[in-house]
């Protein structure tokens, strides 16, 4: 059973819109701690939760009882800044035409205040737990997911508000089921220094180089399905670099490789290893994500689709919401990878996040408020999934 709740009156789009403001004008991508003690003082003194604020600096607050948890997850952590996006020692906010702009309003600060909404008016049943977390650090590698998971932070099931509105078609906030990691690895490739005028007394390390991204070039992307919905991956070598002097031949080149991984799949990168010369290491691993529970993915579709259909006919789309897949990597990587069942599903859309002119939709920011409340009552109060 699906039920809509009524929009208390201080939920207003307003109320969001400046709750989403007052985050987004805190600079936190070099430091987010006072991002996460405005979050964790709004928690305590708008909710009756237990909230906490862990070694890492993630801020954790739990609502209800039963050993079942629901987690609204985002982070509050934000790429540098464009210099238009800051005034003085705060960021620039700027409300218009029906939407937010600033550095985070849609990756994802916009989520992070439509999940402390939800969280806070949910009706949450005796059943089951839900559970409010902004994490730091998904920019940097999911530092924050990380070490939460390292102390026995693993939620059963998770709503990840990482953008997936547009997806399907413009305005629909979708829910992705899938997304794809990230694989960043660099091939150090050696050979042996000679005089340019005598290229056979030594052994050109960009030759060799150049018969590794051949080699790479042969290797079909990783693909996969997920929940009948297929995820294809992609290997892309995005720099090299290598030689001396014009008239050396090179003892050594590097090779930067970008591979965007899928669920249970690989390229068999440690292949190229083999070469001559090659060795190949790993700079970076963001695991991809794949929802392992299809009623909880239909769960949070029919969630999507009803507060869809009780939007007012000027803010309605003539589309219904779809799973779809993302095409990069979030915190939904992680806690799938330690055994949390998770969907991904926000308002930001396609191309907004970390640009000069980042902005979110007020409407869309209120429709995800109205979904995550929605899922969360109905998953503590009902047998959903």
């Amino acid at each position: 059973m699906i039920f809509c709740p009524n929009s208390p009156k201080k939920n207003s789009m307003d109320e969001l819109a400046r709750l989403t403001a007052q985050l987004v004008e805190i600079p936190s991508h070099e430091d987010e701690s006072a991002a996460g003690d405005a979050i964790e003082d709004w928690l305590r003194d708008e909710t009756d939760a237990t909230v906490e604020r862990d070694a890492h600096g993630n801020v954790i607050a739990r609502r209800g009882e039963g050993d079942e948890t629901l987690a609204l997850v985002g982070h509050h952590d934000v790429v540098p800044p464009d210099d238009s996006q800051v005034d003085g020692d705060s960021f620039r906010v700027e409300r218009r035409d029906g939407r937010l702009y600033g550095r985070g309003a849609a990756d994802m600060k916009g989520a992070v205040a439509a999940a402390m909404c939800a969280f806070r008016d949910a009706e949450v049943g005796d059943e089951r737990q839900l559970v409010f977390v902004s994490y730091m650090g998904e920019e940097i590698g999911g530092v924050g997911a990380r070490g939460a998971i390292e102390d026995g932070f693993v939620p059963d099931y998770a709503i990840v508000g990482e953008g997936s509105t547009g997806y399907s078609a413009p305005g629909v906030t979708d829910v992705a089921v899938a997304h794809r990691g990230r694989r960043a690895s660099t091939l150090s490739v050696s050979g042996s220094a000679a005089h340019a005028s005598e290229p056979d007394q030594g052994v050109n390390a960009i030759y060799r180089a150049s018969d590794a991204v051949d080699a790479i070039r042969e290797l079909e992307f990783p693909s996969t399905t997920v929940l009948g919905h297929e995820v294809a991956g992609s290997i892309a070598v995005t720099e090299i670099a290598g030689g001396s002097a014009w008239n050396v031949i090179p003892e050594h080149c590097t090779v930067t490789i970008d591979e965007r991984t899928v669920p249970d799949e690989r390229a068999p990168l440690e292949d190229i290893a083999t070469l001559p010369g090659v060795e190949w290491t790993v700079e970076q691993d963001l695991p991809p994500m794949a929802c392992d529970e299809a009623s909880f993915a239909e769960f949070v579709l029919d969630t999507a689709r009803a507060v869809h259909e009780e939007e007012t006919p000027n803010e309605r789309t003539e589309n219904n919401p779809q799973q779809v897949i993302k095409p990069h990597a979030t915190d939904a990587g992680w806690l799938a990878g330690a055994g949390t069942t998770c969907v991904v599903c926000g308002p930001a859309e396609s191309g907004e996040a970390h640009t000069a002119n980042e902005s979110v939709s007020l409407a869309v920011l209120e429709r995800c408020r109205r979904m995550y409340q929605h899922a969360a009552e109905t998953f503590t109060t009902q047998s959903v999934v």
